[in-house]
């Protein structure tokens, strides 16, 4: 029996912190022994997908509390408001790294112990890579915003990871502290564009952007198929959490009963409903085109 994706989201959410938790105290040792700012980096980068982890923790279950009086439309813009934290976090790490990798390039150091700091590195690539597996599946189970931003912190992490590990072996190797420093400032720029990416599908949900062109036609589509449906328009879409809003209208024959009409409209959204579960549909029925009615005056 498949998991529900309520539940799918609510694992996700503690394997992300426990993953994290793990990492920093894994983190924090190598760049203690080996001293290599490029391992900061990483540690730093980890330690903002914990705290990331947390918002999302939270995020996710008040964005499934079910719609009450105060919020009719439920909470799960509460996903979108955590993504946006997130890609403030993100940025600010980015930021940080790069003023430590400034003042690294002055003063310059060779690292150490180049071998522990590659063992912890490959450990964290198995832990992540595996976090972000799961983390996609729910994702493609659930939409879910929150959880989609922190598999972002994550495959942040996990290329940053195999970078920090292959620039520490060769800065070490070669006895180029450089190296070490250039490739931390590869990972800050890099945390810096994750942070924009988490940032605009927040804000496209946060402003209530229509959902895909592809699950708009989908909808007209699926609308125009009834054979008594003449037309459709008025068609407006967003989404706030795992809910879809679709709002239509539907054109029919303006001298049918009312009844009929109303069995048709019922008809159309049981069809919208079975293509998209997880929607709320409002559905207008017309007997004329409102475009027409709408027409400017001579």
């Amino acid at each position: 029996m498949a998991i529900a994706p309520q539940r799918l989201m609510r694992l996700a959410t503690i394997a992300s912190m426990s993953v994290a938790a793990t990492l920093i105290a894994a983190k924090t040792a190598a760049w203690w022994v080996t001293d290599s700012v490029s391992m900061l980096s990483s540690l730093v980068d980890t330690s903002l997908d914990l705290v990331g982890s947390l918002v999302t923790f939270f995020a996710v279950r008040q964005a499934l509390v079910p719609a009450d009086a105060d919020h009719r439309f439920g909470h799960g813009k509460a996903e979108a408001l955590a993504g946006l934290v997130q890609a403030g976090f993100i940025a600010a790490s980015g930021s940080a790294l790069l003023l430590a990798v400034g003042e690294r390039l002055i003063n310059p150091h060779q690292v150490r112990a180049e071998e522990i700091g590659l063992f912890i590195s490959a450990l964290a690539v198995v832990l992540t890579f595996g976090l972000v597996v799961f983390q996609r599946h729910v994702v493609k189970r659930s939409g879910s915003i929150a959880i989609g931003a922190d598999m972002a912190h994550y495959k942040t992490d996990l290329v940053a990871t195999i970078v920090t590990g292959v620039g520490l072996y060769v800065s070490g190797k070669l006895d180029q502290p450089l190296i070490d420093s250039s490739v931390a400032g590869l990972m800050a720029l890099y945390l810096i564009h994750g942070a924009w990416t988490v940032a605009r599908d927040s804000l496209d949900v946060l402003m209530d952007r229509e959902l895909p062109d592809g699950e708009r036609k989908r909808i007209l589509a699926i609308a125009r198929s009834h054979p008594e449906v003449r037309d459709v328009h008025e068609l407006r879409t967003r989404s706030a959490g795992l809910t879809k809003f679709i709002q239509l209208h539907i054109v029919v024959d303006p001298t049918m009963p009312l009844g009929n009409a109303h069995v048709i409209g019922d008809r159309v959204e049981a069809m919208l409903h079975e293509a998209f579960p997880q929607a709320e549909i409002i559905l207008h029925v017309d007997g004329w085109d409102d475009r027409q009615l709408r027409a400017p005056a001579a």
